[in-house]
């Protein structure tokens, strides 16, 4: 389980990701990910879902 907390970045708001989940969802500095709903919550993913439909 990972805890993210949100912060102030220029007019923005963003969130931190340890080097540990980014490593885990395959993920680097500039990269684009997915947010979707699921039955249980939300998904993260790397992978565009319109696309993998």
């Amino acid at each position: 389980m990972y805890t993210l907390k949100l912060t102030q970045i220029g007019n923005s708001v963003g969130a931190v990701f340890p080097k540990e989940l980014l490593a885990q969802l395959k993920l680097e500095k500039g990269d684009t990910f997915y947010v979707t709903e699921s039955p249980d919550g939300l998904r993260i993913t790397p992978n565009d879902p319109v696309f993998e439909a």
